[in-house]
């Protein structure tokens, strides 16, 4: 998408590849939306600790930046013959994968590398790695771009939408997935409002999105979490589109940022539909219950205190909750497919339980 920064507009992916230098760059999400800067890591180690320090953040995006890592860390490989490379591109995919466990994009986007990496030698499986990922990428921005084709029709002329955490083109490649439907909206001269939940702890929506949408000049609203519910009492709110970092295709259910499962809850009990938006790489074919996702529990700090600026411009950490107490900080939560209306794919919209009686056909460009 394009970021007007110092006055001149340019188009942005969220990570792209220096293949000179073999570095990862990247947007550096934490700083947003007071400084917009651009950061490179100097090595797959590196790479998976912006992925866990949520420097980069969103499933497309951290799948993305997983496949670039593995790829750097393949590239630069110095040793000899095929069994050492083996070893060692194994123990960078591990490094990556253990980055975040929750999401799947990360974890299917090297699997297909790894499938596909069958070169004759060290040489051609590096060249190999950073075309797969290139490839990745790239799918995960075209499917961003078609799913907000399929979504858009949700979307009618003066609607009032909810969104949850973060789920634009900052958390993929490019476009986003439940933010891709707006952006078609837009481009289809339709009208409607935004409701930005914040979410806390890290406020991706009050942050990021908020950001996203004020870039694209989409009306919007930042509000609290708690005040979902009200809105939605009062007829404010016609429908909730949200992202996922894990959907499973045998089940439907949707593992998604933190507060996504209670904001379903509401919808339900005011007749609001409820959408989750995924390019295919957000779909697992094999876990056979959301009670088996794995959930990442990050730092107490992180809701114990908040990051801001001060007016002098100063970024800084500042402690809001009472000194000595601690904290419980599920980062994400699952949402059971009775509580969601439709799942939004490239391919089209679907009811939660027909993602398997459709696995042929989602399964075609999915790596399982």
């Amino acid at each position: 998408m394009k970021v007007t920064h110092h006055g001149t507009s340019r188009h942005y992916r969220t990570v792209w590849f220096d293949a000179p230098r073999n570095r990862v760059r990247l947007i550096e999400q934490r700083l947003l939306p007071h400084q917009f800067k651009i950061v490179s890591t100097a090595d797959y180690r590196e790479t998976a600790c912006a992925i866990t320090d949520m420097v980069v953040r969103g499933a497309g995006a951290i799948g993305a930046t997983a496949a670039y890592g593995l790829a750097q860390g393949v590239r630069a490989f110095r040793g000899r013959g095929l069994k050492a490379l083996e070893k060692h591109t194994a123990r960078v995919h591990r490094t990556l994968a253990e980055a975040r466990p929750t999401a799947v994009d990360p974890l299917n986007a090297m699997r297909s590398m790894l499938a596909q990496m069958n070169g004759p030698t060290v040489a051609e499986r590096q060249a190999q790695a950073l075309a797969l990922a290139e490839q990745f990428a790239d799918d995960d921005a075209a499917h961003c771009q078609a799913l907000g084709q399929v979504g858009e029709s949700l979307i009618h002329d003066g609607a009032r939408v909810l969104t949850h955490c973060n789920a634009g083109w900052l958390a993929f490649v490019d476009h986003g997935s439940a933010t891709a439907p707006l952006y078609a909206a837009q481009a289809n001269g339709k009208s409607f409002h935004v409701f930005c939940g914040e979410t806390r702890p890290r406020s991706q929506g009050a942050v990021l999105t908020a950001w996203e949408l004020a870039q694209q000049g989409i009306p919007h609203d930042i509000i609290a979490d708690n005040a979902a519910g009200h809105l939605m009492q009062r007829g404010e709110i016609d429908l909730v589109i949200t992202g996922s970092d894990r959907t499973l295709g045998r089940t439907g259910e949707v593992a998604n940022k933190i507060g996504t499962y209670t904001k379903a809850v509401l919808a339900k009990r005011h007749g609001i539909p409820f959408y989750v938006a995924i390019p295919l790489s957000t779909i697992d074919w094999e876990l056979e219950s959301g009670a088996a996702i794995p959930i990442e529990e990050r730092a107490e700090e992180e809701v114990l205190s908040a990051w801001g600026v001060t007016p002098s411009g100063r970024r800084q950490s500042v402690l809001v909750a009472n000194p000595g107490s601690g904290a419980r900080n599920p980062a994400f939560d699952v949402t059971p497919p009775e509580l969601i209306t439709g799942i939004i794919t490239p391919l089209g919209c679907f009811k939660p339980r027909q993602l398997w009686k459709h696995r042929v056909k989602l399964g075609q460009t999915v790596a399982v």
